[in-house]
């Protein structure tokens, strides 16, 4: 166990330094992401059946407010369908799109970070390696007549630390760059199917006196909604 004793930072060199930076950056960032993937992922399904019953129902209000108040991607792209649902196939197509487009990349902010700490990791390994035997090197040329293969066989040991460090440091932040592309393609996923649903679910599904009445819900909002003053110059 000599190799992971309490000297492996100062047998490492100064490398090993930014690579546990790296590592502790990495490691919170995969920690905040998943949170926040987790937060977002609802059950889809389920979702969108409340949705469709208020709907057959003719309560616009009360589904728009259950997507406001339910946090993630496929709540905001309901919302935005169901803002435009008076508006034609065309314009309820675009409103989902262009609210796909404001929630994806929120989804992938900073993922890609991880897939960078995985391809920069190995090689502050390989400069922290280059350095050492560098270094081993001078000690043995410092030993002169007296020099043995101890010397530079501690050195490599010790140089090959970073390498090691670096390799585990990029296999765990590949690892975790997968694990969350995966839960943001899984909710890109749900967004696509949650938009294509609720659009099919206006033009064929949803019963002609459920419109009217979404009509008439909808009129009334904008009735009791507060008239915007009119500026004068």
């Amino acid at each position: 166990m000599d190799f992971l004793d309490s000297t492996l930072i100062e047998r490492g060199g100064p490398v090993m330094w930014p690579l546990l930076l790296l590592s502790l950056f990495g490691f919170t960032l995969f920690v905040e992401r998943t949170l926040y993937l987790h937060k977002g992922q609802i059950r889809s399904n389920d979702f969108i059946s409340g949705i469709k019953n208020l709907l057959r129902k003719g309560r616009l209000i009360e589904a728009l407010t259950v997507c406001e108040e339910t946090p993630g991607p496929v709540a905001a792209v309901l919302k935005s369908a169901l803002l435009h649902h008076d508006q034609g196939e065309d314009a309820m197509r675009g409103a989902i799109q262009s609210a796909a487009v404001v929630e994806i990349p929120t989804l992938e902010r900073r993922v890609g970070t991880l897939e960078a700490i995985a391809r920069v990791a190995p090689l502050f390994g390989l400069l922290g390696t280059i350095m050492g035997l560098g270094n081993a090197f001078f000690e043995l040329q410092k030993a002169g007549a007296y020099a043995n293969v101890g010397i530079l066989s501690s050195g490599f040991g010790d140089a090959l630390i970073t390498t090691a460090t670096g390799l585990a440091i990029s296999a765990m932040s590949y690892l975790a760059y997968h694990f969350l592309h995966g839960r943001v393609r899984a909710l890109v996923h749900d967004m696509e199917y949650a938009g294509h649903d609720i659009l099919m679910f206006f033009l064929r599904e949803l019963p002609d006196s459920s419109k009217q009445a979404l009509m008439r819900d909808a009129q009334a909002e904008q009735a009791a909604a507060p008239s915007q003053p009119v500026s004068r110059d």
